[in-house]
């Protein structure tokens, strides 16, 4: 596993130092649907990764945002976002990340999200707690979610769905202290493993979005699961995660916030 874990540091370090030089400049964007972007730095930054990765591991299988998959020859599967929060990227806004996990017959075992504008690395192995620039985090010990800053995102389909997702999120702003839509999943994930964040949801996100940030919310003792509270799947269609504490008040909200009719004004 340290093997493991020094070249994927190494890898997301290099595509974290691209996307700093590359932040706050202007960027060629395509679209991958309306509103879903993807930049030469994301492009490159995965260049990075996935040559590292499959440099040092070549049977290895890797899942990449902005590439085919590779098929594995071994029981080892890489998941990799090379720039989560393009579109903060493309606007200079400050907060994106660079996240990838490992997978071994179907069970996470490491996680890292790389914050290269902050200089910080959340990092978990499957039994050996979370960290954060090398210390130990948790997650917070708030247990009324009307106390809580809780994270949100919408996924691609926004525009389309906005009915549906407003109802959902009129739930959280009537039941929680604030709301947060921060636009990068895998830092929202990190931050509810350190307690900056007490819980968070969204709809649709992809593995590679997904995979390290839960492994490092478990190891920092919180919970991921979907909105029904049951077994998170990474290819799945929702993601709540909490403190644990929270958990039963957040599932509630988002089960309360789904049975709701959607606000057809909002639909688009």
């Amino acid at each position: 596993m340290r093997r493991f874990e020094r070249v994927a540091r190494a890898a997301i370090a290099r595509a974290g130092a691209l996307i700093r030089t590359r932040h706050g400049g202007r960027h060629a964007v395509a679209y991958k649907s309306a509103v879903d972007l993807v930049t030469a730095t994301d492009r490159q930054a995965e260049l990075i990764i996935i040559e590292a990765l499959h440099g040092a591991f070549p049977g290895h299988g890797i899942v990449s945002e902005e590439s085919p998959p590779r098929a594995a020859r071994s029981e080892y599967v890489w998941y990799v976002d090379p720039l989560d929060g393009t579109t903060n990227f493309v606007h200079g806004y400050p907060h994106c990340a660079v996240s990838v996990a490992l997978e071994h017959q179907g069970v996470l075992v490491l996680g890292l999200v790389h914050d290269p504008l902050r200089r910080e690395t959340f990092s978990a192995q499957r039994g050996g707690g979370a960290q954060l620039n090398g210390r130990a985090i948790q997650v917070s010990d708030v247990d009324d979610l009307s106390h809580a800053l809780v994270g949100a995102g919408f996924p691609s389909d926004r525009r389309d769905q906005a009915g549906v997702y407003t109802v959902v999120l009129r739930e959280g702003i009537e039941r929680t202290r604030c709301l947060r839509w921060s636009g990068s999943a895998a830092l929202d994930l990190a931050y509810v493993a350190c307690g900056r964040l007490d819980a968070y949801w969204e709809w649709r996100l992809g593995p590679w979005d997904v995979a390290a940030g839960r492994l490092i919310v478990e190891e920092a003792g919180g919970r991921v699961t979907d909105f029904a509270g049951g077994a998170h799947v990474l290819s799945g269609v929702e993601t709540a995660a909490s403190n644990g504490r929270l958990h039963a008040a957040l599932v509630t909200m988002l089960t309360d916030g789904r049975a709701r009719p959607a606000d057809s004004s909002d639909s688009g």
